[in-house]
């Protein structure tokens, strides 16, 4: 699995107009699912996501994660994530994992992330979605498990 995780100040998603998720400070995790990732990989991001050292402290070093500053977690799924973009110009897809395997994944996920976490929001997977956001920094850090 894969995450791009931005630092944000604020950020939120719509599916069909309406706000599928949002939060204040915290993160914003684009989520790609590729074959092959199975649980325990995304168990291991979210450790990862929760725990990643992205935020600033008293002397402006990047040494708090996301509990330490009582942040958000915005989790977005993101197909575009597992493109292969070495070669030609046009992204292969083949490395994704299926449908309904990445849908499953994602949201097994948000499910822990939710029970790990209680500020936790999120997009729908397979939706067509508007994300807005206004990155910290900008921090952008991209995360494999």
């Amino acid at each position: 699995m894969k995450a791009l995780i931005q630092r944000v100040r604020r950020a939120s998603v719509e599916v069909n107009g309406q706000e599928s998720g949002a939060i204040d400070r915290g993160l914003l995790a684009l989520v790609g699912v590729e074959k092959g990732d199975d649980e325990a990989r995304a168990e291991r991001l979210l450790h990862r996501l929760l725990h990643y050292r992205v935020f600033s402290d008293g002397e402006g070093k990047m040494n708090l994660d996301l509990q330490q500053v009582e942040g958000g977690l915005l989790l977005v799924p993101q197909f575009t994530l597992a493109a292969d973009t070495r070669k030609g110009m046009r992204p292969s897809f083949s490395s994704a994992a299926p449908p309904a395997e990445g849908e499953r994944l994602f949201h097994y996920l948000l499910e822990k992330a939710r029970a790990a976490w209680p500020r936790v929001a999120s997009g729908a997977f397979g939706a067509d979605m508007q994300v807005a956001l206004v990155n910290d920094g900008p921090v952008t850090f991209l995360l494999e498990s």
